[in-house]
């Protein structure tokens, strides 16, 4: 009987470990949860068949490669940054590896090892990224297919609230990891291109350089840059494209808002803050602020944001609770962006009864046969409960049916790699159209940019 090792039994791999036990009987395989908590693998397993929770420490050689010893394939779920020790052991006993994080520049580097072994190496395979990389890659493959010349390619993802659960001034609740979303487009700038000509958004500008995004039956959202849109040009095949802009998907309004932390320097990751244990919110906030022997936090901070009293902005930062005089950061050592992130997660955490949401757009502008078309491709998924989340669901999917299709002989070519390939997309976006995660398209006539206002 063939073994799938998962190492990280988080709380993101419910759906993901409940989807290969429905197929480990038919399938002929047994699942191994490792984890460093004994009690996360057992409860992950939940006593089911087919399924050994196991100890294991990644940081231990001899537990690691005692672990990826018998599997016939590994699925690492932990933080990106730890795949690479998983990644050298199974590369070191010739096991195929998947994950659903970006290929760091380490795993790169083991490219040719993994090619010669005859090993796939899948990465990327979540949902941002991976099912943005196979939905797009359907449709560019098969405008080139037709004899389209590609002009224009835009992205957007966004986890969000359902809108059932939208019951907050700033239409947004923590999906996934808190941190992800206080540093975001930290640590470089923005670089895409339009009509042809290169644009750049420093991290100061980035929340107020946003456009708006209709989709059909859910309304208006906003958009966001992402720092590496141009990567995408060798990726995706693109490098003749005039337009490639990837970003953010939010709900109009919070980046306006969320720019107020960035001017303060509340998302600053790159110094710790003395005292912060004992630092209340109030504090905290007042640290960033100009001293006044009059003026009050709650003033200084609007003179210094230049944002009046009646303004929204101003509500919005009201309901997250910051000027509190006895709540505590309580953590040592805090940078503001940790501190940042303990006083939203008190406000921002999804409750029992709430739901989340994934929001997918692409825009594809192409030209075929003397006629300029656009393709408008958009994805809504609403989450079941808070173990099948639409975070959990739409990243668990897609790295379970790859891995099915690694082990099968289904996917087979080598190497460190992403979802772009049709042998790998083809299959993997159908499988996930039974579980309704479908794209919807709608055609019109691409009418481009003015080229006066490039």
């Amino acid at each position: 009987m063939k073994e799938i090792l998962i190492i990280g039994a988080g709380k993101s791999t419910a759906v993901l470990i409940d989807y290969l036990l429905q197929k480990a009987k038919t399938e002929q395989f047994i699942l191994k949860i490792g984890d460093i908590d004994p009690e996360n693998a057992k409860k992950a397993c939940d006593n089911r068949k087919h399924c050994k929770p196991v100890h294991l420490d990644v940081f231990n050689a001899e537990s690691r490669e005692s672990a990826v010893q018998n599997a016939d394939i590994v699925i690492s779920m932990l933080p990106a940054r730890f795949h690479i020790e998983v990644a050298k052991t199974c590369v070191k006993l010739k096991k195929n590896m998947v994950t659903a994080s970006y290929i760091s520049k380490e795993m790169k580097a083991l490219d040719e090892e993994v090619k010669q072994k005859g090993l796939v190496f899948m990465n990327e395979i979540g949902v941002d990224p991976g099912i943005d990389h196979m939905s797009a890659m359907q449709v560019i493959d098969r405008i080139r297919d037709k004899g389209g010349k590609l002009l224009l390619f835009e992205s957007f993802t966004g986890g969000l609230v359902a809108p059932q659960s939208d019951n907050n001034l700033w239409n947004y609740k923590f999906t996934w990891n808190p941190r992800n979303v206080v540093v975001a487009g930290q640590g470089g700038v923005a670089e895409f291109i339009q009509e042809g000509k290169y644009k750049f958004i420093p991290y100061h500008r980035l929340f107020r350089r946003t456009e708006f995004l209709e989709i059909e039956g859910y309304g208006t959202f906003e958009g966001y840059a992402n720092r590496n849109s141009l990567d995408y040009m060798s990726i995706y095949g693109l490098e003749d494209v005039l337009t490639l802009y990837r970003g953010t998907i939010r709900r109009v309004g919070f980046s306006r808002a969320w720019n107020m932390f960035v001017q303060l320097g509340l998302t600053d990751d790159s110094f710790i803050m003395e005292n912060s244990e004992n630092m209340s919110y109030r504090d905290f906030v007042n640290s960033f602020l100009p001293y006044s022997p009059t003026d009050s936090v709650e003033l200084k901070l609007r003179h210094n944001l230049k944002i009046d009293q009646d303004d929204l902005m101003w509500q919005k930062l009201l309901d997250l609770d910051i000027f509190n005089k006895e709540k505590k950061i309580g953590i040592k050592n805090a940078t503001p962006a940790k501190a940042l992130q303990k006083i939203l997660t008190e406000k921002w955490s999804l409750q029992p009864d709430d739901k989340d949401m994934i929001v997918m757009y692409h825009k594809f502008g192409y030209e075929l046969n003397g006629e300029r078309k656009q393709i408008d491709a958009t994805m809504v998924h609403i989450g079941k409960d808070q173990k099948e989340t639409a975070m959990a669901k739409t990243v668990g999917l897609p790295v379970a049916i790859a891995t099915l299709k690694i082990l099968k002989g289904e996917i087979t070519t080598p190497g460190v790699q992403l979802p772009i390939n049709k042998e790998v997309y083809e299959p993997i976006l159908k499988e996930l159209e039974k579980h309704d995660i479908v794209f919807k398209e709608t055609e019109t006539e691409y009418l481009g940019y003015n080229p006066l206002e490039r």
